[in-house]
């Protein structure tokens, strides 16, 4: 594949927030800790390096309960996971929810930043040893966004009922759902790669969390992508201390909400909302929501369950797993128990982030470099020789599908479709007009200004109507730039949030992970476009 690169804003997909932050803008500074290059990176491996042995011991010892008889096949994730017990190995860490045969394009970019990143410390730190982690959302039981994927634009359910945190789901259920999936992926030697990967993930009986897994191992197992539960009691134990913080003094929610006014004061719009508690109560039957009554007691909502202050004081102590973090204390809870540098976030992950930096300094965690992970448009020569010959640029193509054809027919038509020189010289006979008017009657200037104005409307509708009519000797050319917009941004958005990865491996294979690895680039924070 070859690989050009854009910035950004170009591209007309991404918030404020975040490009203010990857303009290292100075309205932002105080809210995140070190910066997202090299010099920052040597600071925060500073930071991190009072990360316990007692800490990295259990980690260990959990990965290895987790991946049980998988390390065998794996050796570079197996190596990897007996790294962390040494002090000098450090991990950058993507998290995402267990979409359903990884979902959207952008799930295996989150990972190969984080894969690329790892490899670049590596060659900038030599003696330390950096790993690349995904962090499964095992705990987040919003079930109707990770049920679904599209291969071929065609949408994929796994449509049953939603039961407790998704990653104790079980996955006898996808048989039919496994089948479909599969049915999309053609005959070649790829598709049956990815086939046999797929039915050993998802139709072995296995809940979601160890699916997806076995799955994602079997893509990212040659880069030693090493891969987390935190839905273990041994790991919530470690993290024990600060739900009783945030349970019974609130402390995360004025923590958050006083830097969320901040953000917004600073017109920065806040993504997420912190509660009074930011728990929820996990169980393999639910899931709900702590709260405080007005009569002190704790109660778990829909569940007739109540605690005292020293009962749920109890339960923290005697059950850690059952106290599920929300999506502000995930964070926390994710630095407490890793050797971490770095979080690779989408967009919309990295402003939240930008959310949370007080409360992590009361707890005296310390934060992490915050890195967009890569975006990028995979195509082909076929399409970018069309890009061309269109006289269009990668660059150009993000601009609406209207403009570009606009913009073509402007370009090439052998009319001049502008009325700009006749609009200046009725504009002098104005104001003659004008003038004239003002003599006779200095009330009337008005009146000529209205007619000036309805005139000048007139001909803006009519130069309309001469680009319209001209479109007609330019069809062809315009009917491309709409279906090689059609093909780039399916739906009308960036191709890596709708399509399923199959369809590239199918067409790449193995490749496709190892071109991905050559050309992101995830501290340069420009967008990728192979082809």
């Amino acid at each position: 594949m070859k690989a050009t690169y854009i910035d950004y804003k170009d591209t007309n997909s991404f918030s404020k927030t975040l490009l203010a932050y990857l303009a290292a803008d100075e309205e932002l500074v105080n809210f995140y800790g070190n910066s997202p290059n090299i010099a920052g990176f040597e600071k925060q491996i500073e930071l991190k390096s009072s990360f316990t042995f007692e800490s990295r011991t259990i980690l260990v010892d959990q990965l290895k309960r987790q991946y049980g008889s998988l390390l065998a096949d794996s050796p570079q994730v197996a190596a990897n996971i007996e790294l962390l017990t040494d002090q000098n190995t450090f991990t950058v860490t993507t998290g995402h929810q267990l979409n359903i045969f990884t979902g959207p394009l952008y799930f295996i970019f989150k990972i190969v930043t984080a894969i690329r990143l790892a490899s670049d410390l590596k060659k900038n730190f030599p003696d330390k040893e950096f790993v690349p982690v995904y962090w499964m959302a095992t705990e987040d039981h919003d079930f109707e966004e990770i049920n679904n994927t599209r291969v071929y634009g065609k949408k994929i359910v796994w449509d049953v009922p939603r039961v407790s945190g998704t990653g104790r789901m079980d996955t006898g259920s996808m048989e039919q759902v496994v089948r479909q999936y599969c049915s999309m992926l053609g005959l070649s030697e790829n598709s049956t790669k990815l086939t046999a990967m797929v039915e050993d993930a998802y139709r072995k009986d296995r809940s979601l969390a160890d699916a997806t897994r076995v799955f994602a191992n079997a893509l990212f197992k040659e880069y030693g992508l090493v891969i987390v539960d935190a839905d273990k009691p041994e790991l919530k134990r470690l993290f024990a201390h600060i739900i009783e913080d945030d349970i019974l003094h609130e402390k995360s929610f004025y923590a958050i909400t006083e830097t969320s006014q901040l953000l917004e004061e600073k017109s920065f719009q806040a993504q997420v909302h912190a509660r009074e508690c930011n728990f929820f109560y996990l169980t393999d039957d639910f899931r709900e929501r702590i709260v405080r009554n007005s009569d002190g007691r704790f109660e778990i909502l829909h569940q007739e369950i109540y605690f005292t202050e020293a009962e749920i004081r109890a339960e923290i102590q005697s059950h850690p797993e059952r106290f599920s973090p929300n999506v502000v204390m995930r964070p926390l809870y994710e630095e407490v128990i890793l050797p971490n540098l770095a979080y690779i976030g989408g967009g919309a992950e990295i402003v939240y982030w930008l959310q949370l930096k007080a409360n992590f300094d009361q707890f005296g965690v310390p934060f992490p470099i915050l890195i967009p992970r890569n975006s990028a448009m995979i195509t082909d020569d076929k399409v970018a020789g069309k890009i061309f010959r269109l006289d269009l640029t990668f660059k150009s193509i993000f601009k609406p599908t209207l403009i570009l054809q606009n913009d073509y027919v402007k370009r090439h038509t052998t009319h001049r479709l502008n009325l700009r020189d006749e609009w200046m010289e009725i504009n002098a006979i104005f104001g003659k007009i004008k003038l004239r008017t003002h003599k006779i009657d200095p009330s009337l200037t008005p009146s000529a200004e209205a007619v000036k104005a309805r005139l000048k409307k007139a001909m803006n509708n009519l130069e309309k109507k001469l680009l319209k009519a001209d479109k007609r000797n330019h069809e062809e050319a315009l009917i491309h730039i709409e279906r090689v917009k059609e093909q780039l941004f399916p739906g009308g958005g960036l191709q890596e949030r709708t399509e399923n990865f199959a369809t590239l491996y199918i067409k790449y294979g193995d490749d496709l992970v190892n071109e991905l690895v050559k050309h992101f680039n995830p501290l340069d924070f420009k967008f990728t476009i192979l082809y």
